[in-house]
């Protein structure tokens, strides 16, 4: 037998109150209650804790070294109780999230907004990096959800749908483009070429696109922040294609963004996580508010 938190309990209401009647008031149990959970776990240590005589109760050496040691474990007990009971109903809480930087910069704050404001004390943790470090770092555990394009094998993970997303021209506000209902890829590539480097998701599908069609992507420039490559569009050093879901943050930088057709590049972003793992609560309340506020068409261009 090992003793109880039930027994720890009535052994320090008893100890310090030196009174089985008070000690019962104080538990809510009946004498017989009481006297049976103390006899247990003297049972159980394998000797006596307390000396009870008609008008006295008071403690064995024993009983001396055990009181601090029950102090100290109901406490932590009382503590790890409480620190789960608050994760659970996501009083507390902590959460780590990957997603490309696509959408971490543009569509994920309003997410976390609506999130925040819902569960004040919960921590999220954002991972910003590259599509296939979203899914690495999902198969590795390292964080309960990812945001990426949706994986081209499935294997190890879910992907949950949130939204269609289709590719734009990105060209400088002075652009002869920049008034066009719409771009063609032909138009497009006559000037210089601006792109995120590999291994960016971005890249490789812009490269696999044009490749189905026997043409090769000429890149002028290329960098590894979004932010960059806009920045170079808006000061007129050429045109670019990004996911729609990035137009406002091409616009905020001084860039242009039209309707890209012929072909049309257009991928599913979602949510993957790893197959087969139980989330958390946080990380079940984040993927229901993802779902609630992105789970919409992409912003219309």
């Amino acid at each position: 037998m090992t003793m109880t938190v039930k027994q720890l309990r009535a052994f320090q209401a008893v100890a310090q109150t030196l009174s089985f009647t008070q000690a019962c008031e104080h538990l809510h149990l009946s004498q017989p209650a009481l006297s049976l959970a103390i006899k247990g776990l003297e049972q159980t240590l394998g000797g006596p804790l307390l000396i009870r005589s008609t008008r006295s109760v008071r403690l064995t050496p024993e009983g001396e070294t055990l009181l601090p040691l029950a102090k100290r474990l109901l406490a932590d007990w009382d503590n790890t109780e409480e620190l789960l009971r608050q994760r659970f109903t996501l009083q507390l809480g902590r959460v780590a999230v990957a997603a490309m930087p696509s959408f971490a910069c543009n569509r994920l704050p309003p997410a976390l907004r609506v999130f925040r404001e819902r569960f004040p004390r919960v921590n999220v943790t954002v991972h910003d990096v590259i599509n296939e470090q979203v899914i690495d770092m999902v198969h590795q555990r390292q964080v309960e959800l990812g945001v990426a394009f949706e994986p081209q094998s499935h294997e190890g993970t879910d992907f949950l749908p949130l939204f269609e997303d289709v590719f734009v021209a990105v060209v400088p506000p002075d652009s002869p483009l920049a008034d066009a209902e719409r771009i063609d890829w032909h138009a497009l590539l006559a000037h210089d070429f601006i792109t995120l480097q590999r291994p960016s998701m971005v890249r490789i599908l812009l490269e696999r696109t044009l490749a189905r069609r026997g043409t090769e992507l000429p890149v002028a420039f290329e960098s590894h922040q979004l932010a960059t490559v806009g920045r170079m569009v808006a000061s007129g050093l050429g045109v670019s294609a990004v996911p729609a879901l990035c137009q406002e943050q091409m616009q905020e930088l001084g860039a242009r963004c039209r309707p890209l057709h012929d072909p049309p590049i257009q991928r599913t972003v979602g949510i993957v996580v790893s197959a087969g793992q139980e989330l958390s609560v946080a990380a079940r309340a984040l993927c229901e508010v993802l779902q609630k506020t992105l789970a919409i068409a992409p912003p219309r261009t």
